[in-house]
Order: C-alpha cells, then sequence, then structure tokens
C-alpha cells in the first residue's frame, strides 16, 4: 500500500477493522463490511448522504466527482475529507462516524427495498415446478401400456 493509504486506514482504525480494495484506479475502504470511504485522484473521500452532507459542505469539503467518456461530470455521494481531520485518529473520528452511519443508512434501505411485481412474478416463475415436464412421465407410461399387445 501506498502512504496516503496507510494513513487513512489509520484514521478510521478507531471505527474498527479498516479493509482496503483496489478499485478505479484508487482503493475502496470497508469498516464492518461497509464501503464507506475512497482514495481518487491522490485525495480521501467520505461517504455522505441526505443527513450528513451539510455537514461535510458547512467544513468546505468538496464533492468526488467525475467525467465520463460521453463529457457528462458524475457528482458521487462522497465528500473530501476535512483537511485538519487528516491530522489524526480522534481529529477524523467525527467525519468517519457520519460517514459510516452513512453507509449504514444505505446498506438498510437497499435492504428494506422491496422488489418490484415483476421481479417477484420472475421469481416465481423460475421457482414454480415445470408441469409439463412433471406430466411427461404419466404421458410416456400411458402411452407405452397403449401399444402393449
Amino acid at each position: 500500500m501506498d502512504a496516503l493509504t496507510d494513513l487513512c486506514v489509520e484514521l478510521l482504525s478507531p471505527l474498527g477493522p479498516v479493509r482496503t480494495r483496489a478499485m478505479f484506479g484508487g482503493r475502496g475502504f470497508y469498516v464492518d463490511g461497509l464501503f464507506m470511504a475512497l482514495i481518487a485522484n491522490g485525495e480521501f473521500f467520505l461517504k455522505t448522504d441526505d443527513t450528513t452532507r451539510e455537514r461535510f459542505i458547512a467544513a468546505g469539503c468538496r464533492p468526488f466527482s467525475f467525467d465520463t467518456k460521453d463529457g457528462d461530470r458524475i457528482v458521487m455521494s462522497y465528500f473530501s475529507a476535512p483537511e485538519e481531520a487528516l491530522e489524526s485518529p480522534p481529529l477524523m473520528l467525527p467525519w468517519a462516524r457520519l460517514a459510516f452511519e452513512a453507509a449504514l443508512r444505505a446498506a438498510n434501505a437497499k435492504v428494506k427495498k422491496k422488489p418490484s411485481a415483476a421481479a417477484v412474478a420472475k421469481r416465481a416463475a423460475q421457482s414454480a415446478p415445470d408441469k409439463s415436464a412433471a406430466k411427461q412421465p404419466a404421458a410416456q407410461k400411458k402411452a407405452a401400456r397403449t401399444r402393449r399387445p
């Protein structure tokens, strides 16, 4: 790992064991299996949501964004960490907690989402026994009985 990744692991470690993974030319950071931070273009970003975003904006943090091949700008729900928070784990802790809470809310929202009616119907169709296959052996037996001399 590089020095920035090592520093960010140390900064997030008060939350628990930190796991990192290479992704999109940067690094993703996970605590308790929740994706809560990333490094992109040499900068550390923390997960935000509607509940936490304003705190990051008020602290002067910038959103993570990138340009697509089509020239569109995509703004993600990750904001740069406040400069002073990068100095020590105790200074990062309140920001890391906000990011972890946002990641937890996002994970819970995915679990609570009900599947669409089309998805339910598709699953039901896939799990229903194939009636034609079940009847096939019986039909073959009947045909065999009618052919006997």
